[in-house]
């Protein structure tokens, strides 16, 4: 009695079948999935995996790692974009926390002038004269200083 062939794996068992009578188109696109390299090593199929398969699963290994290369490079140049935003909302915020007590600051000086200047107004005679004098210099030079800054631009 001659040895019974080894029981057929799952990957292996449609080409099996497909060598089996009235399986038609089935059996035989089974047999071709198998024909075009979803072959593994196993028992029932010595010397499945052809010298082709093995070609052509070096070049799809070497995509492979290409392609994880290029990703891994993509996912870098992410990151250092990421921790440049970072760094740039940070610097910012610094910035801005800067600006913040400026302008408190000067909101503060204002108010102090705002209120010697009320309290200039409401007294007697002579302080309006003196305030309106300053009021007309400060206008004068205003005026003398833009006329000067035009000048020296053209």
């Amino acid at each position: 009695m001659p040895p019974l062939p080894p029981t057929p794996c799952a990957v292996c068992l449609p080409s099996h079948r497909a060598h089996l009578p009235g399986r038609g188109l089935l059996g035989l696109l089974a047999g071709q999935r198998l024909a075009l390299g979803a072959f593994h090593a196993c028992q029932c199929c010595p010397g499945a995996r052809s010298q082709g398969q093995n070609g052509m699963d070096d070049m799809l290994d070497v995509e492979n790692k290409h392609m994880a290369d290029n990703l891994a490079t993509k996912v870098t140049r992410l990151k250092s974009l990421a921790l440049d935003i970072d760094k740039d909302a940070e610097d910012q915020n610094h910035y801005l926390d800067g600006m913040d007590s400026d302008f408190m600051s000067v909101t503060g000086l204002l108010t102090g002038t705002g209120k010697r200047f009320s309290s200039m107004t409401r007294s007697g005679r002579d302080n309006r004269k003196l305030l309106c004098y300053v009021s007309a210099g400060l206008i004068v030079v205003f005026f003398i200083l833009y006329y000067l800054v035009s000048k020296a631009r053209t």
